[in-house]
């Protein structure tokens, strides 16, 4: 067991285990936004910053097929901050909000050595879409392309440079496809950890482990922070999900069938 998941393990309960917590038709979930662990301020605007923070919150909330519906934000600032800096991060906390028809709700702000961001989201959903529910035989599948943002957060390391349209930047999330196919999925969560590790979660909570069609590389495999879409479904409703996937817009790539059999993950915790 790595440490996450011992410390997770510590306050282990029925609502622990999914993108956020499902009570009473609600889903709560939170995600911590760090520079220097998740950014830099060379590497973006603030403006982009504060968007990236609330959209990477609000995939887990489209990952269980819940509306977001308002946002708490905890925002530590360093005391250089200007106040056009500040005007960039609210606008951009506003922009997101707004493309998902979120309000905010308040929050806390506290002075810091750097910019560090916390957001909860709280979401509504009649059909959630949980971890759970795959069975032996389903088709595991994952939506869009893998691999670029572990590609682009080298180039930064490494002083370069990348578009504006990277997805290390501009998050664009899954949401009309899964709102239309989760009555289709077995089980389903967004990659954010890389699609090794999710793929992890997802044979620990249902016990099964993965028949992959071909050898994927690693490159693939361990990029994280794609938040695409990882889902279950069974191997019935392939044409179905295909069909709702290009209705959308949507690439999907099935990849493995599960199966009962010890799955390891071969990536390193992104965060121990």
């Amino acid at each position: 067991m790595n440490l996450e998941n011992y410390f997770i393990s510590q306050f282990s309960n029925k609502y622990i285990g999914d993108d956020g917590a499902l009570i009473n038709g609600f889903v709560y979930s939170k995600d911590a936004f760090f520079e220097n662990i998740h950014f830099k301020t060379k590497w973006m605007t603030h403006h982009q910053i504060a968007k990236k923070a609330m959209i990477v919150n609000i995939s887990d909330a489209i990952a269980m097929n819940a509306r977001p519906k308002y946002a708490l934000l905890s925002v530590a600032m360093p005391k250089g901050i200007s106040k056009q800096e500040m005007r960039e991060l609210a606008c951009g906390f506003q922009d997101a909000a707004r493309m998902y028809g979120i309000e905010i709700i308040g929050g806390d702000t506290i002075s810091n050595t750097k910019l560090d961001i916390t957001v909860t989201i709280i979401s509504k959903t009649n059909s959630p879409l949980l971890r759970s529910g795959m069975k032996k035989g389903d088709l595991l599948a994952y939506t869009g392309e893998l691999g670029r943002s572990k590609k682009d957060l080298h180039k930064l390391l490494n002083l370069g440079s990348i578009h504006t349209n990277s997805k290390f930047v501009n998050i664009k999330l899954k949401d009309r496809f899964i709102q239309k196919s989760t009555r289709f999925l077995s089980a389903g969560m967004d990659i954010s950890d890389g699609l090794f590790s999710d793929l992890d979660k997802l044979a620990s909570v249902n016990r099964l482990g993965f028949k992959f069609d071909k050898k994927m590389p690693r490159r693939i495999g361990c990029s994280g922070e794609e938040y695409e879409m990882l889902v279950a479904f069974d191997k019935r409703k392939r044409k179905t999900l295909l069909r709702l996937a290009k209705a959308s817009r949507t690439k999907l790539n099935i990849f493995a069938t599960s199966r009962r059999a010890k799955y390891t993950n071969r990536c390193k915790s992104n965060h121990f």
